[in-house]
């Protein structure tokens, strides 16, 4: 036998003093009847007394007060099984990480905050499932769905400015890819959180909507950077991207694009202009969405027991009332006289 509420078990101390205070009581009860009465009296007055009946009121009232402390602190014993379902939406991120995510128009720079804002939504997410994807030139499905958040913490670290093999940003390469994540059956739990500046170099942008269209997503689109925009630094020197024609190139935040890929899937946009951002937009959007049973689980428990002592507890309460003496009898030996 264990105890859920272990830290209460002092309440049993209460049941010695409720037995204590109830008969200093009944003795204070007695001897005032014995002085207002005249023992000639008791008789036409009916006051019967039976100490048998007293010692085991008092004795029903301490049980009553120690079954009820016991009942508080929760006893359990025998096992039970109980499936405990999960419920949930599927969500997949995808990270932007092109080599405009290095600029530094938000401190420390677009990257840094991006990955701070997936781990904190992560975090803020439990009991749904996440996924992450990388998105450059090409799509890569860094973490499938998993109800393990650690695992996006973890992984976030390998994600870095142009680390793909493919450069540019093709964000249909990486929608694609997630959207292949999501299970056939899950239509309408589906979600996309998408932080990017919104540049891409696809021609093909309208297919992304089709695709979004006709598997059901709902994307949350957050726009790290700024309008103004600010120069690429290459990592690993203090060099800035150049163009063809040796000019430094301007990397602006695209917020047309994101604020379109939210609007025609009834999503939600926000711009991420400093890690302080607040997301709780995003987070009650997902809360109201319908969720599904992601994962269910059988286990083993101990069953509940507080019924019992305090069944026993009314029971005893019920009897202390019926046996209470009404009147003392003259006869007592607990006030010292003798018949």
């Amino acid at each position: 036998m264990t105890l859920g509420r272990g830290e209460w078990i002092w309440l049993l101390l209460a049941a010695p003093v409720a037995g204590v205070v109830a008969s200093w009581l009944w003795r204070r009860r007695l001897a005032a009847l014995t002085v207002w009465a005249n023992r000639s009296l008791w008789p036409r007055l009916r006051l019967a007394y039976s100490r048998r009946q007293l010692v085991l009121s008092v004795a029903a009232l301490t049980l009553a007060v120690a079954a009820v402390a016991a009942a508080l602190t929760e006893p359990r014993w025998g096992t039970v099984a109980e499936t405990v379902e999960r419920e949930g939406v599927d969500i997949v991120f995808v990270l932007d990480s092109s080599l405009s995510m290095a600029a530094d128009d938000v401190k420390p720079n677009r990257m840094t905050v991006a990955q701070n804002l997936v781990r904190e939504l992560a975090h803020r997410l439990p009991g749904h499932r996440v996924a992450l994807v990388q998105a450059e030139g090409e799509g890569v499905v860094l973490a499938p769905l998993t109800i393990d958040g650690a695992v996006i913490d973890l992984l976030l670290d390998t994600v870095l400015p142009a680390s793909l093999p493919t450069p540019g940003t093709v964000l249909r390469n990486a929608v694609e890819q997630a959207v292949e994540l999501f299970p056939e059956d899950s239509r309408e739990h589906r979600a996309i959180i998408l932080l990017s500046d919104g540049e891409d170099h696809s021609s093909a942008q309208d297919s992304i909507f089709r695709m979004l269209e006709e598997a059901g997503v709902v994307v949350y689109a957050i726009g790290v950077g700024s309008p103004q925009g600010s120069p690429i630094r290459i990592p690993g020197s203090d060099a800035y991207k150049q163009d063809k024609d040796g000019k430094v190139v301007v990397s602006k935040l695209n917020e047309a694009l994101l604020e379109r890929l939210a609007a025609e899937t009834d999503g939600l946009y926000l711009r991420a202009s400093n890690l302080a951002i607040d997301l709780d937009p995003v987070l009650d959007a997902i809360d109201r969405m319908e969720r599904r049973s992601i994962d269910g689980q059988v286990l083993s428990t101990l069953a509940q027991r507080f019924q019992w002592p305090l069944a026993a507890a009314l029971v005893a309460l019920f009897l202390h009332l019926v046996m209470a003496p009404l009147a003392p009898s003259p006869a007592d030996p607990m006030l010292g006289e003798k018949s």
